[in-house]
């Protein structure tokens, strides 16, 4: 294949559904590729003008939705349906190849990372402008620590957020249900064709699915008639892994601070958008949140921040205990809340095994990088641990103990004059938003 085209996309108003066409093309031929995304529709009709900036909005979730399909084959060229504005092809650019880079770096595909989309002459109408930022916010929910701080903050400065996911699974559906608010969702399904091509070798790896998400939410927000679609992700979610090649390569690019701006700028620029999306947490430490989140317990039966559970067949499990993720949320975790409280969230003790030692040299930067997953920087997860050997409740804990032990003193300086808890860097956040978080302290 030497090109991936996008050659239509439709909405059918009376379901919702939103069918999004692809295609990877050849001197053999094409294949194609047909996504349907399924909005929740709202109770009236839509109007005219609720319609035209809803149109600018799926305009660039094909294009961004399209890295899925890209990736079967990843072609040399990315030829776009239409002209975009400058703002929006930065943001396609990024999200093909920063998104990718992970992708890329795992498969070995360099041009992967310098890959430009070609995009057709013409000029771009302007949008109209869209003053949302005074309705009410849609808060994307996951199931995690961090969107529930989002959701709690947000409805305790009295600012009613409507909850919002895309395919909810049971550990969403349980924390919206402890909510007691009225939730929002969307659906969004792949072609099958993607996975017969997976499973008979195609190329597969990491995509930016929060790029996509985010743009499924905004479009929710905008046929709703709410505000601006409000994040929950943090400042280390623009941490690279490593580099190769001389590129950055991060797991979780597309919860960067660097991808929120572009979103921002292409929905601004291409939708009229003047308060599209942003990220409540942005400022703040996976360690600082993580102590936002002790001071909230109603949702301690149902949370859980471990990919790996959604494919657990036991629908009561919430953490499979054996992962990255899990390992760095319970040590983020430990030293804000008893520990039979912790035990209680997670039903185990991650600390008092020591088989979890191996996986917690590597979040401590003691043994290779960090992991590909969701999880805070190394400095957090020292400055963690300095905490605990501190605290009587986990000093003697096996791994704390072993950790311990193993740290260099130069880890435990850093973690002396760190400033994890000292909100910082560049963010988004309006505001009218800017106060929510001291609701939770």
């Amino acid at each position: 294949m030497d090109a991936f085209t996008f050659p239509s996309y439709s909405i059918d108003y009376a379901t919702g559904e939103v069918l999004f066409d692809y295609a990877l093309t050849g001197p053999d031929g094409e294949q194609r590729f047909t996504e349907v995304i399924t909005l929740p529709l709202p109770a009236e009709p839509v109007s005219d003008a609720t319609a035209a900036t809803l149109a600018r909005v799926l305009e660039l979730l094909h294009v961004v939705a399209g890295v899925s399909y890209y990736k079967a084959a990843a072609p040399p060229r990315l030829v776009l349906p239409a002209p975009l504005g400058a703002a929006a092809v930065e943001l396609v650019t990024a999200v093909y190849t920063k998104g990718l880079a992970e992708y890329a770096y795992r498969n070995e595909l360099p041009h992967v990372l310098e890959l430009r989309p070609e995009v057709p002459s013409g000029t771009v109408d302007p949008a109209v402008p869209v003053d949302n930022s005074d309705l009410r916010p849609l808060s994307a929910v996951g199931g995690g620590k961090d969107s529930i701080v989002t959701l709690e903050a947000l409805r305790r400065a009295g600012l009613d957020p409507v909850p919002f996911s895309v395919n909810p699974n049971h550990v969403i559906v349980s924390v919206n249900e402890a909510s007691d608010l009225v939730p929002l969702a969307a659906r969004r399904r792949l072609d099958p064709v993607l996975f017969e091509l997976n499973a008979a070798g195609a190329r597969n790896g990491h995509i930016p699915v929060t790029a996509i998400n985010s743009l499924i939410a905004v479009a929710t927000a905008v046929l709703h008639g709410l505000g601006p679609v409000v994040m929950s992700n943090e400042r280390s979610a623009s941490d690279p892994n490593l580099i190769w090649n001389g590129h950055e390569i991060n797991h979780q690019w597309s919860k960067g601070v660097e991808a929120e701006g572009l979103l921002r700028a292409a929905l601004a620029e291409h939708a009229g958008l003047v308060e599209p999306y942003f990220s409540l947490l942005r400022s703040l430490s996976e360690l600082h949140i993580a102590r936002l989140f002790a001071e909230i317990d109603r949702y301690d039966a149902v949370v859980t921040s471990c990919n790996a559970a959604f494919k657990l067949r036991d629908a009561s499990e919430r953490w499979c205990r054996d992962c990255p993720k899990c390992r760095f949320v319970f040590l983020a975790m430990a030293p804000f809340m008893p520990r039979e409280r912790l035990t209680g969230i997670f039903g185990g003790d991650l600390l008092a095994d020591e088989s979890q030692v191996p996986g917690y040299r590597e979040l401590l930067g003691i043994d290779g990088h960090k992991p590909f997953e969701c999880v805070g920087e190394v400095e957090e997860s020292v400055v963690a641990l300095s905490l605990l050997a501190q605290q009587e409740q986990w000093r003697d804990a096996p791994v704390v103990r072993a950790l311990v032990a193993a740290l260099p003193d130069t880890a435990w300086q850093a973690a002396a004059t760190s400033d994890v808890f000292t909100p910082g860097g560049d963010n988004f956040v309006p505001a009218p938003y800017a106060k929510t978080l001291t609701a939770l302290t």
